[in-house]
């Protein structure tokens, strides 16, 4: 089957720190392969070096059969991209965007018009193509960046956070357009993604950490390779219950997103014994079969929200020692 992108050895450095740390990847052609991991984990700097918007610092990668370091012209003519943060002039109605676009990508004239139209029913906005984009909600620039994105044909289409910062019912009318315009053109949609409903959709993920993949395939396999239930308790003394729960049931347990965590089989099974032999008070107990969350857990010791908030108080922890030297 043809590869729609290959990474061997991907690296990424800035100075001293590693951003991507040498990740071998390979995307098939037509599937929806997502990425999954918090911020700062090396997302954006992945699908950035893969759309060649910064050149790698060590290994190779190609996209739709072309290499990203010595074709990059050849590439970004057949991918398209929709950025996490909005790129569109909003001071001009949708169509102008999009044909602003167009002349960027050299579409024929002759073909442009349908081409137009195609992309904006696609995504429910042709009725709107007239109005300026300064008047459209969140959801309705997210949809116009996809088809903005769509507008030149692209076999690859490169989607960075696409619902980061929308409410819950946009992020699930966004995620049906993606899925519609898979069918409709049949195109490869790589797309980064720290929610892990959102990564349910993709035919294949890959958890990335630190720069890092550290696991990649169905998210069914995935989740089936963890084999626990996560069982989710909160005490008065965590340190005590973690102990007791070691000492008592030979389990491992951490401290996550505020309550103690840990994984056993059949969890709604245990739950009985664990009242009935626990020393410590229980305030509140949850019992949850094997999420992504759980995979991550299993492959880092905390969640993808635990670690966002640990990358985040290091970058605070950084900005402050740098002010500091000023």
């Amino acid at each position: 089957m043809e590869q729609a992108v290959e990474a061997v050895g991907l690296e990424k450095r800035y100075g001293e720190f590693e951003a991507v740390r040498g990740i071998d990847l390979t995307v098939r052609t037509g599937e929806i392969f997502g990425f999954l991991g918090p911020n700062g984990a090396g997302k954006s700097t992945t699908i950035s070096m893969l759309c060649t918007l910064i050149r790698p610092t060590g290994g190779s990668a190609r996209v739709a059969g072309f290499d990203v370091t010595t074709q990059r012209d050849a590439v970004r003519r057949h991918i398209g991209l929709v950025f996490q943060d909005t790129t569109l002039d909003t001071y001009l109605s949708a169509e102008r965007n999009l044909r602003l676009h167009a002349e960027l990508y050299g579409v024929p004239r002759g073909l442009l018009d349908d081409r137009l139209r195609s992309v904006l029913e696609m995504v429910g906005l042709w009725d709107r193509r007239s109005h300026k984009v300064r008047t459209f909600s969140g959801g309705m620039k997210r949809r116009l960046e996809i088809a903005r994105g769509l507008l030149h044909s692209p076999r690859v289409l490169f989607l960075d956070e696409p619902t980061v910062g929308l409410d819950p019912q946009t992020r699930s009318s966004i995620w049906r357009y993606i899925r519609e315009l898979k069918e409709a053109e049949d195109i490869t949609i790589f797309l980064t993604t720290h929610y892990m409903d959102e990564a349910e959709y993709c035919d294949r993920i890959a958890i990335m950490d630190s720069g890092q993949i550290i696991a990649l395939d169905t998210p069914e396999a995935l989740k089936a390779g963890v084999g626990l239930d996560r069982v989710r308790i909160e005490t008065d003394d965590h340190p005590a219950a973690i102990a007791a729960l070691s000492s008592l049931f030979g389990v491992t347990a951490t401290v996550s997103e505020g309550a103690v965590t840990f994984g056993v089989p059949n969890g709604e099974h245990f739950v009985p014994r664990l009242f009935a032999e626990f020393p410590l008070p229980i305030r509140a107990v949850n019992v949850a079969r094997p999420s992504l969350d759980d995979v991550f857990l299993s492959y880092t010791g905390s969640t993808i929200r635990d670690a966002e908030a640990s990358s985040a108080e290091k970058f605070r922890s950084s900005a402050f020692v740098r002010m500091g030297r000023r």
